[in-house]
């Protein structure tokens, strides 16, 4: 079996919903240490939820791209539940730290933990372009046509079709955003088949394109680190203002 090749234009795809993600993650800590005024709604604002919206779409966009390339290139189950471990424990620990930092409103179901559910059907759903069109376009509108309390749960409401939302700090159920992912797989598989330098051609020169690759092809690291990071940051600075 070959691996998956890189694909520049897929990462920096990627990469520049990472930076995105930082930019909007580095002023939502700002406003969490008061250092933006007026303070910001980031659950209310347009603004800010729109942005977020973009984000995640780019970002599980991009997943469904990806397992596009890595059905044409065949990579070996191994290589994907390598990946998918990576991706799973990285959901707990990310649960895990936001329950320290917000116990009222921890991470029980956010973007890590809705890629380790939908990368095995992904993988495994045994459909074409066509097919998986169909199911994002169900996966996308269900949750305006389907909703009950019964899935309003802290252990239910992964699935999507709640009542009203949950009070958490991060939030991408099934439903809807399988959608997306299913579309992106959909539109991979169909520019495989007859466009592939549409995902295959080269970027501009110069190092803003080299910092996007770089960025996308680290997407996982980066996650898991830059709050961390900006966190602390802002806390040093803040002892340091005082």
């Amino acid at each position: 079996m070959t691996s998956a090749p890189r694909f520049l234009r897929l990462d920096a795809l990627r990469g520049l919903a990472m930076v995105w993600m930082t930019v909007f993650h580095f002023c939502f800590d700002l406003n969490q240490a008061g250092w933006l005024q007026p303070r910001q709604s980031f659950t209310d604002d347009p603004f800010w939820t729109g942005q977020r919206l973009v984000i995640v779409s780019i970002f599980l966009l991009c997943v469904g791209l990806s397992q596009a390339v890595a059905r044409q290139a065949q990579v070996p189950t191994r290589r994907f539940l390598r990946r998918w471990l990576q991706i799973a424990g990285c959901a707990v620990l990310v649960s895990l730290g936001s329950m320290w930092m917000f116990p009222n409103s921890w991470i029980s179901f956010g973007v890590l933990h809705a890629v380790a559910v939908m990368l095995p059907l992904l993988r495994w759903l045994p459909l074409g372009a066509l097919g998986w069109a169909l199911l994002g376009t169900v996966a996308l509108l269900l949750p305006a046509f389907v909703a009950h309390p019964g899935f309003d749960g802290r252990w239910t409401n992964w699935i999507g079709l709640v009542t009203r939302l949950p009070v958490t700090q991060d939030y991408v159920p099934l439903l809807p955003w399988l959608g997306v992912a299913a579309w992106g797989q959909a539109i991979g598989l169909g520019v495989l088949a007859r466009w592939p330098a549409l995902l295959q051609g080269p970027l501009p020169a110069g190092r803003p394109a080299d910092a996007l690759v770089w960025m996308g092809r680290h997407a996982l690291s980066w996650y898991m680190l830059h709050q961390p990071v900006m966190i602390g940051a802002i806390t040093a600075a803040g002892w340091l203002l005082r």
